[in-house]
């Protein structure tokens, strides 16, 4: 098998890396202040100007970027070549208003397609593999992502985006997927549709799992691993960023490799915006340094993680960043205790005696902060007496408070009466008028 990897960069000493890093970043301030309104007028309002940026160190006074910086320059405004230059358009999924808009340039598509292959190569895909890529095409970023990065290194790609899961079963049984991309919460799903389907696993080719796009557990990745007897990888990016690609794991499973001659990543406080060091849990900070059609330089991405730059077993240099633990915008804030959804999977799949499908309700009642936690049952656990039903809730209730440090109320609903989501899985509802 003829793996796609790029040795000679993946495996660059931290002193070149920082050299062509250096080089890149100058060049992208260069262009923003150039090109983009925005940036010119917040790096003029801190007076700081591209020949100020002799080091890598210097990055911290350079302005952060926000997703209201791109929504105020809407649809164009981030854009820092002409549109005719501009090959294609994808938008991310906004809760509220208008989408942010993205552009690439045709480098940018072939950057885009080269890290891809790189992340598939990572955890071992090559050009005789069948990858059916079940993320969403159209204005997300995911499915044609994944499929351009497949497509680079050689292998065979099944295009079946999300939904119509029956369907997918199906394909995957008799295409011979190998690699499977979809997110985590989908994975489980498909699962599920193929016991139903009578489809053994064991009769699958399927050896393979990169999956994102939302956050999930370890114990999540132990259950999907189990479930569908394959390795699971994690994967991460962002539109605004790049879409998939920007890092992935390697067999190491030990973070996910950051390209850095890419990327230019921090980790900051999320409250103070100073730097954190090697380690420290902050938000994540991303600066692209060969973007062509919209650089973001310092791109607050409101994930929560932490990062190393010590080598990789795997002999990789590139720095990596631990497993996305949830977003510092959607953390909730529960009589003064941080909660996070990862926190209450974590906690329910290390029981091992409820299904991996839950949902967190928020409500307020007198002025007190209730936490309803939502937990689907397997079938066999639902048919037996209620005594057993109330001894399991009272297990489920005293892991997920252990595991939160917060009282919370357990709520047993029937197998598969909870949402099943084809893209991101939505984990909470918050009722409070706050």
């Amino acid at each position: 098998m003829v793996l796609y990897w790029n040795r000679p960069r993946e495996c660059m000493e931290r002193g070149q890396l920082e050299v062509l890093q250096l080089r890149r970043l100058q060049k992208t301030v260069q262009a923003v202040y150039h090109n983009v309104s925005y940036y010119r007028e917040k790096m003029q309002e801190a007076d700081i100007y591209p020949e100020d940026i002799r080091s890598l160190a210097d990055v911290v006074n350079l302005p952060f970027t926000t997703k209201q910086d791109l929504r105020d320059s809407y649809p164009y405004g981030s854009f820092a070549v002409p549109l005719s230059q501009i090959v294609r358009l994808h938008a991310s999924t906004g809760t509220t208003g208008k989408p942010t808009v993205v552009g690439y340039t045709r480098e940018d598509i072939d950057a885009w397609a080269e890290l891809t292959a790189r992340g598939i190569c990572c955890v071992g895909g090559g050009k005789d593999d069948v990858v059916q890529v079940s993320y969403g095409y159209g204005l997300f970023t995911g499915g044609l992502g994944m499929h351009y990065g497949a497509e680079r290194m050689g292998a065979s790609v099944i295009p079946t985006s999300a939904g119509n899961s029956r369907r997918q079963a199906m394909l995957m049984n008799d295409f011979g997927s190998t690699i499977l991309c979809c997110t985590p919460s989908y994975a489980l799903l498909l699962s599920e549709i193929l016991k139903e389907a009578k489809i053994p696993v064991e009769d699958l080719k399927l050896k393979i799992g990169i999956f994102g796009a939302e956050p999930w557990t370890e114990q999540m990745r132990d259950e999907i691993q189990k479930r569908l007897q394959i390795n699971a990888y994690n994967i991460y990016g962002l539109s605004e960023v790049m879409g998939p690609g920007v890092s992935i794991e390697c067999p190491e499973k030990n973070g996910m490799h950051i390209w850095e001659d890419h990327f230019l990543p921090e980790v900051i406080n999320p409250e103070t915006g100073e730097p954190l060091p090697d380690g420290q849990i902050g938000e994540l900070v991303i600066s692209c340094i060969t973007k062509q059609g919209m650089p973001m330089v310092r791109y607050r991405t409101r994930d929560l993680t932490s990062i190393t730059h010590e080598k990789c077993a795997c002999g990789r240099t590139h720095a990596r960043i631990a497993r996305i633990m949830g977003r510092s915008d959607d953390m909730l804030i529960i009589r003064g205790v941080n909660v996070f959804p990862s926190q209450v999977e974590s906690a329910l799949l290390a029981m091992g005696e409820v299904s991996p499908h839950y949902h967190l309700v928020v409500t307020r009642e007198n002025n007190l902060d209730i936490l309803e936690v939502q937990v689907e049952v397997s079938e066999n656990l639902f048919s037996d007496k209620v005594r057993s039903l109330e001894g399991l809730a009272a297990r489920v209730k005293k892991e997920v408070e252990n595991t939160i440090n917060l009282g919370c109320k357990i709520s047993l609903v029937e197998p598969r009466s909870l949402p099943r989501s084809e893209g991101k899985s939505v984990r909470v509802t918050d009722l409070r008028k706050i």
